[in-house]
């Protein structure tokens, strides 16, 4: 063995501690244009009288652009680095919530919302791909830490945001937030980069990782891609709804401004309690996923979600229970960002991570169209019930769906991957 082969293997690969740590920087900049939206929604419909329904269709489109496009996005990073596109994302960050402070109609508001899910999905999709890169022997740790930016990020923010809106109006909110998250994920940009051949570890065996790498045409070609997108789909529509909805859910509950701890409201305290433990299981069950196996895991956390969501439905209209429920319902639906990549980039290999990771993440983009029907449903029955119910069910489909049809599939596919290996090394 070359000399410079055994120093390949024995040193660690550089800078990833630095590339986890700035993905995650940047996660928590962007964390606001999703988990923050919930604090705008009766504001702009107090000033404006558009109504939730059709304010929370700039919340779809938010999501759609932030989703749909990551694979455009990642072809990107994949050909060029993570670099300029992440520093682009920063960019339309700040030009979208800028636009959203002086919305004064719903198609201005939209479009703004078009613009950050770009800008999102483009900070989003890189990072994520970029742990997805450094990180194969810790994919599910390193996916969940990064996403765990995402969807803890904005617990640090919910009270300032709040008091802003409260003393200076929504408007401020946006531009102040907006400006300087932008600016932030801009300077943090060019310290991104992708590990060279040789530079990152490989998966362990035991999570049935494949050794080929398939481009996204080939992957397209699976079918264990498409009862991906599906599992995908149907647990985003539930957690999507729950964190569009939250503020609403609890004022319908009558419970929104109930004081419960040292002057804070049932919301408030509900708002940062959600956030941090929808950033905890990111990186908690992803790392749980790195220990038994993806779809284990799948089957275990989806079943604690239909739980969740029955819960909230039948006992959550208390403040001390709302707080209690809610914040499960969190901690059972934000893992999916962690399991989720890291299952695509197991079964799929990580050379073209960041565009296959970043196709089956548009399934949260067809995913968030189901939210404005939660309002509907609302709406149609007079209470929130029926949506809980809709999503208990969902999850536990997609619980069972993990073992039942997830799991021999991937077997299945990796054995025929696997099989021309062995064909040509017994040939040798």
């Amino acid at each position: 063995m070359s000399k410079t082969g055994s120093l390949r293997r024995e040193a660690p690969p550089p800078n990833r501690l630095l590339q986890l740590a700035t993905g995650i920087i940047c996660m928590v900049m962007i964390a606001n244009l999703q988990y923050g939206w919930t604090l705008f929604v009766n504001p702009i419909d107090a000033k404006h009288h558009w109504g939730r329904a059709a304010i929370q269709v700039a919340f779809s489109i938010f999501v759609a652009t932030e989703t749909w496009l990551v694979p455009v996005e990642g072809w990107f990073v994949d050909r060029f680095g993570p670099r300029i596109v992440v520093a682009v994302g920063g960019v339309l960050v700040a030009v979208a919530w800028a636009i959203d402070s002086m919305a004064s109609t719903l198609p201005m508001l939209y479009v703004a919302a078009a613009i950050s899910g770009v800008g999102a999905g483009a900070v989003y999709g890189t990072c994520v791909g970029n742990a997805l890169k450094w990180w194969a022997d810790r994919r599910g740790l390193a996916a969940g830490l990064t996403a765990a930016g995402f969807g803890a990020g904005a617990a640090l923010t919910v009270v300032p945001i709040r008091e802003i809106i409260g003393t200076y109006g929504y408007e401020s909110a946006f531009l102040w937030f907006g400006l300087i998250q932008g600016a932030v994920v801009v300077v943090l940009s060019p310290l991104l980069r992708a590990p060279q051949p040789g530079q990152a570890p490989a998966a362990p065996a035991k999570l049935n990782a494949t050794r080929r790498d398939y481009t996204p045409v080939e992957m397209l070609r699976t079918p264990t891609f498409y009862v991906l997108y599906l599992m995908f789909v149907l647990v985003a529509a539930s957690g999507l709804m729950a964190t569009a909805q939250v503020a609403p859910i609890a004022k319908d509950y009558g419970i929104a401004d109930t004081i419960v701890f040292l002057g804070w409201t049932t919301l408030t305290v509900a708002l940062v309690v959600d956030n941090i433990l929808n950033g905890l299981a990111r990186p908690f069950f992803g790392w749980v996923s790195d220990l038994i196996g993806r779809e284990n895991t799948m089957a275990m956390v989806f079943t604690l979600g239909a739980v969740a969501y029955w819960l909230l439905g039948t006992i959550g209209n208390q403040p001390v229970a709302f707080i209690i429920t809610a914040g499960l319902v969190y901690f059972t639906w934000g893992e999916i960002f962690s399991l989720f990549p890291a299952t695509c980039t197991d079964s799929y290999g990580s050379t073209y991570a960041t565009t296959n990771a970043g196709l089956l993440y548009t399934a949260k983009g067809t995913a968030a169209w189901l939210v404005p029907m939660a309002n509907l449903l609302k709406g149609a029955t007079g209470s929130w019930h029926a949506v809980f119910v809709a999503a208990t069910l969902a999850n536990l489909a997609v619980a069972a769906a993990a073992i039942f049809v997830l799991k021999p599939l991937r077997a299945r596919q990796e054995a025929r991957a696997a099989a021309p290996r062995a064909q040509i090394r017994a040939a040798e």
